[in-house]
């Protein structure tokens, strides 16, 4: 397979023998089999906690558009400047570079004529491709993405439309009313649920779950516009890159495919608009975005609603609702103990297919791994062995391409599983790279003077 790496900025992340040791890393993660970059936040942190940009906005970009550019703001030239030549040494290896997250801050047209921001972002990348000509592209995060969570989670919940929603689905002319009445109906339903209605219906597949679910021609318009507005969000994206005034890639990170219908990311409708797919292949438990932690919320917000259910029976609404049976685990206890093998030959394995197959092409797939959880996902660490269950899963399904986001930076275990499937295998003891995310012996101060200890015992 090959690898590629998300170096996840402020800068300021990145320890500072990262910083001066990049070439050595990028010397070694080549050797590992490394092949492409994702670059992003593009914003330096300083000593308040505030941010700063990256680079310096051109108002004529901006300008050139009819909008308005970002307000001055310090600069960081030393940052800047090296950041720019980590870049280009990557580039120069002919690794693919994407942006992550283009910056936004300037201004736009009123949302009545512009619905999607479709003119501020434009300027916005404009800015981006000519501050970083060595980047072949950009990654948006979620693009179109509703909500999916079912408690309120990480800023919103999914009976709800938030308030720039309501102000988009108000421009482009849904009825409002409408997809109120439509959540309102189905929140009543799921918090009306009870052992006979689901133990009957949960087993029935589709029809089975209208009955189950009542979902009524309002739910029905409710949903049918979350996924008209996602689409539509997706396109403009599209259209954006494409005025440009240089080539530039477009990649999109969706949820995996058990959300992607919820939060409207339609695979097959993404595949003609992206030139790259990144499947999130997030499955902690706990924290936010991990499959395990999102079924648990489901579960218990599900039970709190309906005292009379089972945990079992929460347990077959989901499936129910998503089609995923997650293996072994049939109570939240469950969730505690760990994955087994059957969830990455049988879980991993079907999203990862699921997702070549509604894209139709290996090569524009790349499937966004995260192990470790802890930022900014906040979730429960995951083992190197479930690393190489997703990895060896992803494979056997036949994905060709991954990219890891190490979080917050790569660690020993997760390189040693990346290397020895990409690449040549990493071995510690010869090896003059060290993650930097794991604790390694000085050979000089305090180390030194321990082992000097130890030889005088």
């Amino acid at each position: 397979m090959e690898s590629w790496i998300f170096l996840h900025l402020p800068i300021e992340y990145w320890q500072e023998r990262w910083i001066a040791n990049y070439r050595r890393i990028f010397d070694a993660w080549e050797e590992g089999g490394v092949r492409g970059l994702a670059v992003g936040r593009l914003h330096f942190r300083q000593e308040d906690g505030s941010f700063v940009r990256a680079f310096a906005p051109d108002p004529k970009v901006y300008e050139s558009f009819g909008v308005t550019p970002p307000p001055p703001e310090r600069r960081e030239p030393e940052k800047e400047k090296k950041l720019q030549e980590i870049l280009y040494d990557a580039a120069a290896r002919g690794w693919p570079i994407l942006i992550f997250d283009v910056p936004r801050g300037g201004g736009g047209r009123p949302g009545k004529d512009d619905p999607y921001g479709e003119t501020g972002y434009l300027a916005a990348l404009q800015d981006v491709a000519k501050a970083f000509p060595m980047a072949r592209g950009v990654i948006m995060d979620g693009p179109g993405e509703q909500h999916y969570e079912l408690a309120w989670h990480h800023g919103g919940e999914v009976l709800e439309i938030r308030p720039y929603e309501r102000e988009r689905f108000g421009n482009l002319g849904y009825d409002l009313g409408r997809m109120e009445r439509g959540i309102a109906h189905l929140r009543q339903r799921l918090r009306s649920l009870t052992p006979d209605l689901v133990r009957y219906h949960a087993p029935g597949g589709l029809l089975a779950g209208l009955n189950l679910f009542d979902i009524d021609a309002d739910a029905l318009y409710w949903l049918r516009a979350r996924h008209q507005v996602a689409l539509g969000a997706m396109a403009m994206y599209r259209r954006a890159v494409d005025q440009v005034d240089r080539k530039i890639l477009l990649g999109g990170i969706p949820r995996i495919t058990t959300f992607s219908s919820l939060t409207g990311q339609n695979y097959q409708q993404m595949a003609p608009l992206f030139d790259y797919i990144f499947p999130k292949h997030y499955y902690w438990h706990r924290g936010f975005d991990g499959m395990y932690g999102t079924i648990q919320r489901w579960v218990l917000k599900l039970g709190e609603w309906n005292p009379t259910l089972s945990e079992g029976d929460c347990f077959e609404l989901v499936e129910s609702l998503f089609g995923l049976r997650l293996p072994g685990v049939r109570s939240l206890a469950d969730l505690e103990r760990g994955f087994p093998p059957e969830f990455f030959s049988e879980v991993v394995y079907s999203e990862t297919r699921r997702a070549l197959e509604a894209i139709g092409d290996p090569a524009k797939t790349v499937f966004w791994v995260s192990a470790s959880a802890r930022e900014p996902h906040a979730g429960d660490a995951m083992t190197a062995r479930d690393l190489q269950g997703i990895l060896q899963a992803t494979k056997d399904a036949g994905g060709t391409r991954f990219l890891f986001h190490p979080e917050p930076a790569m660690n020993a275990p997760a390189w040693h599983v990346i290397s020895r499937m990409c690449g040549v295998p990493w071995r510690e003891e010869t090896s003059d790279y060290w993650p930097e995310d794991t604790w390694r012996e000085h050979t000089e101060g305090y180390g030194a003077q321990f082992r000097s200890a130890k030889k005088k015992d």
